[in-house]
């Protein structure tokens, strides 16, 4: 559903993927998925998705509580021009290509969260019984390549119901990731050499004081092949104390 989780690992401009894809992402799930590209005149350009799942992770065939996943995102391509699902401007966009993308999911499951194994929960969470959590997801997402610069950005809100202990949480979460190629710059620069800077702010509990997780992280990549042949250095500062009401 969400441009960071969607771009594989071998297109990433990061080594890792933010500390906002554990919490927020629904990763792979059974279903049914409808989606196309409106493509009218000028800006009048829109990607479209609509998915019913079975909200129980990957894979699994069966629905805990017969109350599906429906997810559906719609998507602006702001320029006319659709952006693939890449995270460094390798192409050199020689004509600028963005998008302004809203995204939602609702599912109730025994599950906070989900990733490449299946079904499981969060911090703070319980083992969840059929239909224990009813969670809901909105998303807000950006993204813009323009001759070697790259921009991507999404804020996540989740909403975790839990029906049995009479529970509401509410997470919050941000990044903005930025790359570039400062040949085209400066031609001294090495041309193969991206620089790209990414920053994170995921709160997990909206209700707590200062409960704010922080991620900084600052990378070197240099591109023998595009991405399938490419050099990554990265360091990150990661503040991921909790207030002392969460522990």
């Amino acid at each position: 559903m969400h441009r960071e989780r969607i771009i594989s690992s071998g297109k990433q401009q990061t080594v890792e993927r933010s500390i906002l894809t554990r919490p927020f992402t629904i990763d792979r799930q059974q279903g049914v998925s409808f989606y196309g590209r409106l493509k009218g005149k000028s800006i009048a350009d829109f990607n479209y998705w609509f998915s019913v799942l079975t909200g129980t992770g990957r894979g699994s065939r069966s629905n805990d509580d017969n109350l599906l996943m429906f997810t559906s995102r719609l998507q602006w391509n702001c320029f006319g021009r659709e952006l693939g699902f890449t995270s460094s401007d390798t192409e050199y966009h020689e004509e600028p290509a963005g998008l302004i993308a809203i995204a939602g999911v609702t599912n109730r499951s025994p599950y906070t969260r989900f990733s490449t194994t299946g079904g499981g929960q969060l911090e703070g969470f319980e083992v969840g019984e059929a239909g224990q959590y009813r969670v809901n997801q909105f998303l807000i997402e950006t993204a813009f390549m323009f001759k070697g610069l790259s921009w991507q950005q999404e804020f996540h809100w989740k909403e975790i119901n839990d029906k049995i202990n009479d529970e509401l949480t509410i997470m919050l979460g941000n990044y903005i990731q930025l790359g570039y190629f400062f040949h085209h710059l400066w031609h001294s620069f090495p041309k193969p050499l991206e620089i790209a800077f990414r920053y994170a702010i995921y709160n997990p509990h909206t209700a707590i004081i200062n409960n704010s997780r922080r991620e900084y992280s600052f990378d070197l990549n240099w591109f023998f092949k595009d991405h399938l042949n490419k050099l990554t250095a990265e360091i990150s500062y990661l503040d991921l104390q909790r207030s002392m009401n969460d522990v």
